[in-house]
C-alpha cells in the first residue's frame, strides 16, 4: 500500500505543473525542485524523526559520502532521459530505461551486499520475487510495445520529425546511461543503511527511518538540477522570471510537461516531446520548447508559486512513501524498487487515459496497455506474495 502510494504520487505530480504560465521549464523546474529536493525533506524529517542534527553528525562519512554521490548521479539519470527522448523516440527509449532502471536499481543493491545468492535464489519466497521482477520487465516492455503501435498513427509530419533524430547506437548509450544513473538512488538508499540504524537507535519509530536517508540524497540530486537549471537560466536569459511577471522569453510554454526517468511513464509526453516541424519542439528534459505567447500578457506568480510548491511536494511524496514501504519489506526490501517502478508506470498510465492521450491510438495499442497494467499489477503481488512467503514462519 505504502508502495503504491508512492507511485500515485510520482505519477500525479506533473499534473499541477500543467497549470503554470509564463514560466520556462528551467524556472518551473528549479522552483518545485526546491521543495522536492530541500524543504519538503528537511522539514518532515525534522517533524517524524528524532535527533535529525544528532543523527546526521553521528552518520559515518563514508555512508554520507556515497549516499550523497549516489543522488548525483541519479540527477545526472534524470537530465539524460531527454536525449534518450530525441534519439530512440518515445516509446523505445522509455521502455530501455525504464527497464534498465528497474533492473538494475532491484537487483545491483543484494548483490552488492552479498545477498543474492543467499537469500534470493536458495529460497522459494527469493525466487518468487525474483519473477515478479521479470514479471515486471515484461510489463515495461508491454508499455513500451503500446507506445510504438501508438507512433505508428501519427501524423506523417510527426513521423518523419521522429525519424529525423532517429540515432540508434548513440541512443542505446544514452539510454544505458540514463538507465542506469537514474537507479543510482535505489543505490543512494542502500548506502545509507548505517543512517537508518542510527536513526532508530534514537528512538525514531522503524517507519520513519528512511526519512534521514532522504535528505542526503536528495541534496545531491538538488545539487545536479541546480547547476543545470543555473546554466540554462543564464544561457536563455529566464532568471528574471522568478521575480517579475513580465517575463518576455523566447522559452515560454503554452503548457508545460516534465518528465524524468523514474517519473517519465506517463503517455502524455508522445505528443510533446515528437512534434510537427513547425513547433520546433525539443525534449523537455533537457530545455523547455519555446511557445510564442502575446508579450504583454504577464505570469500568474503567486499561482505559479503554488502550483510548483504542490507539484515539488507531491513529487517528494513518492519517496516518502518508498522509505515507509521499504521498512516493511524486511530481509528483501530490495524489491521495493520494483513496486515502485511498477506503481508509477500504473497510474502515470492512468492519468495518462484520464487525459484522453490514449483516444485514437487503434485498437491493438490500447490491448497492449491493458496488457502492460496488467502485467505490472500482476508483478506488485508476485513480489508481494514472495514476501508474505518470507514472513510467515516468522509469523508463527
Amino acid at each position: 500500500m505504502y508502495h503504491w502510494l508512492g507511485g500515485l504520487a510520482s505519477g500525479s505530480f506533473y499534473v499541477p505543473y500543467r497549470g503554470v504560465r509564463r514560466w520556462a521549464w528551467e524556472t518551473y523546474w528549479l522552483a518545485g525542485g526546491f521543495f522536492s529536493w530541500i524543504l519538503a525533506p528537511w522539514t518532515l524529517a525534522f517533524i517524524m524523526t528524532r535527533d535529525l542534527p544528532a543523527v546526521l553528525r553521528a552518520a559515518p562519512g563514508e555512508s554520507l559520502f556515497w549516499s550523497f554521490f549516489f543522488g548525483l548521479l541519479w540527477g545526472v539519470g534524470g537530465l539524460t532521459f531527454g536525449l534518450t527522448m530525441r534519439y530512440l523516440g518515445l516509446s523505445l527509449g522509455m521502455a530501455v530505461v525504464l527497464g534498465l532502471c528497474a533492473a538494475f536499481g532491484t537487483l545491483m543493491p543484494p548483490i552488492f551486499r552479498g545477498e543474492f545468492f543467499s537469500q534470493v535464489l536458495a529460497t522459494t519466497s527469493g525466487r518468487i520475487i525474483l519473477l515478479g521482477i521479470f514479471v515486471c520487465l515484461a510489463g515495461i516492455a508491454a508499455a513500451g510495445l503500446a507506445g510504438i503501435s501508438k507512433e505508428r498513427v501519427m501524423s506523417p509530419e510527426q513521423q518523419r520529425a521522429a525519424i529525423k533524430e532517429f540515432r540508434l547506437k548513440k541512443g542505446i548509450g544514452v539510454a544505458v546511461l540514463s538507465g542506469v544513473m537514474s537507479a543510482c538512488f535505489a543505490y543512494g538508499l542502500a548506502a545509507g543503511d548505517p543512517i537508518k540504524t542510527l536513526t532508530l537507535e534514537h528512538g525514531t519509530r522503524l517507519l520513519w527511518q528512511g526519512l534521514p536517508v532522504l535528505v542526503v540524497v536528495l541534496v545531491g540530486g538538488f545539487l545536479t538540477n541546480f547547476v543545470w537549471c543555473l546554466l540554462l537560466l543564464k544561457r536563455n536569459k529566464t532568471g528574471r522570471q522568478f521575480f517579475t511577471a513580465k517575463a518576455g522569453s523566447s522559452c515560454e510554454l503554452e503548457e508545460t510537461i516534465v518528465e524524468t526517468a523514474v517519473d517519465a511513464p506517463s503517455r502524455e509526453m508522445a505528443e510533446h516531446v515528437i512534434s510537427g516541424p513547425q513547433q520546433h519542439t525539443r525534449s523537455v528534459a533537457l530545455e523547455a520548447p519555446p511557445a510564442p505567447r502575446e508579450q504583454n500578457e504577464q505570469a500568474p506568480m503567486l499561482r505559479n508559486y503554488l502550483l510548483c510548491a504542490l507539484a515539488g511536494t507531491t513529487w517528494y511524496f513518492q519517496f516518502f512513501f518508498y522509505t515507509m514501504g521499504e521498512s516493511q519489506m524486511g530481509r528483501y526490501r530490495f524489491s521495493s524498487w520494483t513496486l515502485h517502478m511498477a506503481s508509477i508506470i500504473i497510474f502515470s498510465s492512468l492519468w495518462g487515459i484520464g487525459f484522453k492521450e490514449w483516444k485514437g491510438a487503434g485498437r491493438r495499442a490500447g490491448q497492449l496497455l491493458a496488457l502492460a497494467l496488467f502485467l505490472l499489477v500482476g508483478s506488485t503481488v508476485i513480489v508481494g506474495y514472495g514476501n508474505y512467503l518470507a514472513l510467515a514462519p516468522a509469523a508463527k
